[in-house]
């Protein structure tokens, strides 16, 4: 080997090195126009049901039925919208009225009938809340300011909504948009096989998200029954915020759980704790259990079933990788992530012994 065939092979690997490291920091750089594709295909994903049922059933040509496919999708996100924004709105200005030293004076209350209720000293409560000072130190003034900034956030996602939406329209107006993107990087003779692989993809991801949709839906009208019948305030609100934390898989139904028994104590302040506070929190989340085992036991089945065809204990170990790997971002897109590499390891690899026993249900 001559000296000019190594600098040719060290002068390559650094191009390669330089090219990846550009790559990797012009994908940095667009970071939100990708997040805006990966939203604008799932969109897609969501609405391809509905475009095929009007082309297929009620005859519209295929502008028609996407056009209607995205009304559709836009009277949901607008509903969403309107639910949350005057309620957002009506907080915001209540808190930047509120009297902080009131607020104040309702925990610390609060907090002493928590701790008498427990057995605790009401002598040493008060000298422990003297000597600590831990509700004078406690400033809830930063609460208007920072609902204030989320509603002022909220205002600047028009331009991502805006964009999301019309990436969508092109990929529902234009099925194989993405799809032609991809055959770039495949060679000729591989072609029919991805395209393959992309129908498969889509219509087992179509029904994933579409499940995903009525779980939320079950979850959301399991929550705000609960909510409604002891009385709790904003309870739609709650049980919407509730029912769609329960997409983080594991994770989010403990945050949810926090998140309603914590809105459902601080609902009652000024009660009495024994009688009133503990006892419609306990019936609260006996509300949100009952929901969460209707959940397991029969939402998640059903979707993992006949959505991507996978055991549960695969799709677990699959979260639970996807959680270590990329945290709560790899739980989410873990199962349609897993679902996509199947279907294109059964494609190509369709011989492979391993390959099989995963795809055997595909």
């Amino acid at each position: 080997m001559t000296a000019k065939t190594i600098a040719d092979g060290i002068l390559r690997a650094i191009a390669i090195l330089s090219g990846i490291t550009l790559l990797l920091l012009f994908l940095y750089k667009i970071q939100s126009v990708l997040v805006y594709l990966a939203i604008a295909l799932v969109a897609s994903l969501l609405g391809r049901p509905i475009v095929l049922f009007l082309r297929r059933r009620l005859k519209f040509n295929n502008t028609l039925a996407v056009i209607v496919a995205m009304l559709l999708l836009i009277g949901v996100i607008a509903g969403i919208i309107a639910l949350f924004i005057p309620l957002l709105v009506a907080q915001g200005q209540n808190l930047s009225l509120l009297d902080i030293e009131a607020l104040q004076a309702n925990v610390e209350n609060l907090y002493r009938q928590v701790t008498e209720y427990l057995g605790l000293s009401p002598f040493e409560i008060e000298q422990g809340i003297k000597n600590s000072k831990v509700f004078t130190n406690l400033n809830f003034s930063f609460i208007p300011d920072f609902l204030n900034s989320f509603v002022s956030v909220l205002g600047s996602l028009s331009i991502g909504l805006f964009s999301v939406l019309f990436i969508a329209f092109f990929f529902l107006k234009d099925s194989k948009l993405f799809e032609q993107g991809l055959l770039v990087f495949v060679p000729d003779n591989k072609e029919s096989r991805l395209k393959k692989s992309m129908d498969t993809i889509k219509d087992l991801l179509s029904r994933y998200f579409l499940g995903l949709v009525l779980q939320i839906m079950i979850l959301f009208v399991i929550y705000s029954i609960v909510l409604f019948i002891f009385g709790i305030e904003n309870a739609i609100v709650i049980a919407f915020l509730c029912a769609l934390l329960n997409l983080i898989p594991y994770v989010g139904p403990i945050i949810g759980g926090i998140l309603m028994m914590t809105l459902t104590m601080t609902s009652n302040l000024g009660s009495d704790f024994s009688t009133v506070i503990l006892p419609k929190t306990i019936y609260v989340m006996i509300g949100f259990i009952i929901g969460q085992l209707i959940d397991n036991f029969f939402s998640q089945p059903y979707i993992f079933s006949n959505s991507v065809k996978s055991h549960p204990l695969e799709i677990f170990l699959v979260i639970i990788i996807g959680g270590l790997l990329f945290g709560i971002t790899g739980m989410i897109i873990a199962v349609p992530g897993y679902t996509s590499i199947k279907v294109i390891l059964k494609e190509f690899l369709a011989e492979n012994k391993i390959v099989k026993s995963l795809t055997k249900n595909l």
